[in-house]
């Protein structure tokens, strides 16, 4: 197909996929779909490849999520059929239980020649905690109801067998039911528009048109990766904790980059978890979960790139078998966008160090998604909503400050309007805004923090609030640019009865409590000295900084409204002498970890691990992470193989015969 055909054929394909988006948009039940957009649509190839999506709806994670296996697991399907799945072991497509995909086969004249497909994110599914996700939960089975791939529609006719077992599970089955008619009312716009196009084009013309998207799509990520210096780049991160209350967890990657194809070599990563914080991919090669963040570099490299499955094919991923990101079953994953989240930030530092110049520092990196259960005490009925996600700031670009509030990474997920909330759901919003001096202080300064507060006026009022993070490792800084600030969560502010409650995310709540929570700043990038003074200024004056953050991050000095040029001037030679010129801001918290828990160190307690049944290697971490600070202050050698020592003696069965 010629260019200019192909762009015709591009541009009719996003347009089927946006009518697609638009129609569950705007019939959904759920604030969670029909406010916060927590939902993808795309169309599929015959083989289960994603071919086109929406560009302004829904959540961008998906464009290379392979539905083939899933699929394959339907032995036949007829006209009007529409598959089904929220199992995350079944055939890796749906990555937890609250994301419930469907697919709907499109024929031409007997023969399958694309899928209409998407996910829905429902509020709840039912299993051991409200919203059904918690960090907490040590197994799948805990997650809520789990349906394998099945037909959901035969010929047009509705599986009522399937539906009750899944509305018999989940604590609002009306939000559940009101979503599904949305979603399949969706797939069916995706099927007239596909059929459309296949009147227009023809199918010989559609067949080369879905084809040749992805081609393209494939040759931009090629000419991409042609302009970065070939070779290997590592980089590490890390969220606070492996489980409630836990250790950090540790992901690593070192970024091969070789001509016009790439390696993302995740070994080093940490054990999976006997948590949630789990991700689920099988170990494929190329899971989109694993390459998310790759899709937000290419898109910033090139924002004329098609996103469609054609972007993986350059991209080779290993993820070994039994680690974070490559769990066996039957762990619990229903928390993977916490983790999601440290890997798309993972994935920004690799290709920091490839390309400096070309990109920004990080995001905030992670968005808590608040859920409230509680009682109306006009009505008497349970209520049971999403509210709103509290997502932190961008990282500061190489051309401009970071966005303030919607964090690069997060900024899909779309704000709830305080009224529509406070009309839904009996509680009352005290403040929604900005949290000042909380992005990275730089040249380009990293994007500001949301903050939110509310207050509840029914008994034993729960509120989960998914993918609390970034409470000790900040979000970085680059190029002399300062880390965010971390975020914070905590019950009765500026009271007697204050509670902080850290990365908790699940809590209780009675008649007056008020919930405050704010999440990190984006991190800044280039050294905050070189900023413009009018700018800090400007800053400070619309609140975002305060007069003394100025002085002690900007060197800029601020007296009755104006800057104090000589006292700027003074101020900014002293702080240049304590500049250290790194690479990478990480926090005083991080700095202070890795003292202790160097690469090398790391090294060899993940090789140790790694020769470990599965079963036991989150024991060994946690056993080793109990003992090396005080073997270290013991021995100049490596202390984790003195633990390790130590540790066979006590655990011999821990250890596999020879």
């Amino acid at each position: 197909m010629d260019k200019v055909t192909l762009q015709v054929f591009a541009n009719h394909a996003r347009a089927a996929a946006e009518n697609m988006a638009y129609t569950l948009y705007r019939t959904a039940h759920s604030t969670f779909v029909k406010e916060t957009e927590d939902f993808t649509i795309q169309i599929l190839d015959p083989a289960g490849q994603v071919s086109a999506v929406p560009m302004d709806l829904g959540a961008t994670w998906y464009v290379g999520l392979n539905y083939g296996p899933a699929i394959g697991m339907i032995p036949d399907y007829r006209p009007g059929d529409i598959g089904a799945t929220n199992d995350p072991y079944s055939g890796f497509l749906a990555t937890h239980a609250p994301d419930l995909h469907m697919w709907k086969p499109i024929f031409w004249e007997d023969e399958i020649v694309a899928f209409a497909s998407g996910h829905i994110h429902n509020t709840d599914m039912g299993g051991a905690v409200p919203a059904s996700l918690s960090r907490t939960l040590t197994e799948i089975h805990q997650e809520g109801v789990r349906i394998p791939p099945l037909k959901m529609y035969r010929e047009g006719v509705l599986n009522e067998e399937a539906l009750r077992i899944m509305l018999l599970n989940v604590r609002k089955p009306e939000q559940n039911l009101g979503d599904l008619k949305a979603f399949v009312g969706a797939l069916n716009t995706g099927e007239r528009k596909v059929l459309a196009m296949l009147r227009k084009f023809g199918l010989e013309g559609f067949r080369a048109g879905q084809a040749g998207l992805l081609d393209y799509a494939e040759h931009q990520a090629r000419e991409i990766l042609r302009s970065i210096p070939d070779g290997d780049y590592f980089f590490c991160d890390y969220t606070d904790e492996d489980s409630a209350g836990g250790n950090p967890c540790r992901l690593a990657l070192t970024l091969r980059i070789e001509g016009d194809s790439a390696t993302l070599d995740f070994t080093g990563t940490d054990p999976q978890l006997t948590s949630a914080l789990n991700v689920p991919t099988g170990g494929a090669a190329r899971h989109t979960l694993l390459l998310v963040g790759v899709y937000y570099v290419l898109y910033t490299l090139n924002p004329q790139i098609l996103l469609n499955a054609g972007l993986v094919r350059p991209f080779t991923c290993i993820a070994p078998e039994g680690t974070v990101l490559n769990p066996t079953f039957p762990a619990a994953v229903g928390m993977r966008s916490l983790t999601c989240a440290r890997l798309r930030s993972l994935i920004f530092g690799a290709f920091s160090l490839a390309i400096p110049d070309r990109m920004p520092a990080a995001p905030a990196g992670t968005s808590s998604i608040m859920n409230v259960r509680t009682v109306d005490n006009r009505t008497r009925e349970t209520v049971l909503a999403a509210i709103n996600p509290v997502v932190g700031g961008a990282g500061g670009m190489p051309h401009r400050d970071g966005t303030n509030g919607s964090g690069a990474d997060g900024a899909y997920l779309k704000n709830t309007p305080i009224e529509i909330t406070e009309t839904e759901v009996p509680i009352q919003f005290l403040r929604y805004g900005l949290m000042p001096d909380s992005g990275g202080a730089g040249e380009h300064r990293g994007g500001l923090a949301s903050v939110l507060e509310f207050k509840v006026f029914s008994p034993n009022t729960h509120i989960t609030a998914r993918n609390r993070d970034r409470c000790r490792f900040r979000p970085w800084g680059t190029l002399g640019g300062h880390s965010g600030k971390p975020s914070d969560f905590m019950l009765n502010p500026g009271t007697a009865r204050v509670k902080p409650l850290g990365n908790t995310d699940i809590t209780s709540m009675d008649p007056g409590d008020v919930l405050h929570i704010h999440s990190p700043g984006g991190g800044g990038r280039g050294s905050p000295l070189k900023r413009d003074a009018a700018l800090v200024l400007q800053d400070v004056r619309r609140g975002y900084v305060s007069v003394e953050a100025a002085a002690t991050d900007y060197g800029v000095i601020i007296r009755d409204g104006v800057v104090d040029e000589s006292a700027t001037a003074a101020r900014r030679a002293a702080l240049r002498a304590t500049e250290t010129g790194r690479h990478f801001f990480f926090g005083p918290e991080r700095d202070t970890f890795e003292q202790l828990w160097s690469r090398d160190v790391y090294a060899a307690m993940t090789d140790v691990i790694a020769s470990l049944p599965v079963h036991w290697r989150f024991f060994m971490k946690s056993r080793l992470f109990e003992m090396v600070p005080a073997i270290a202050r013991e021995t100049t050698g490596c202390p984790v193989t003195e633990a390790v020592t130590r540790l066979r003696r006590r655990y011999p069965e821990m250890f596999p015969a020879g």
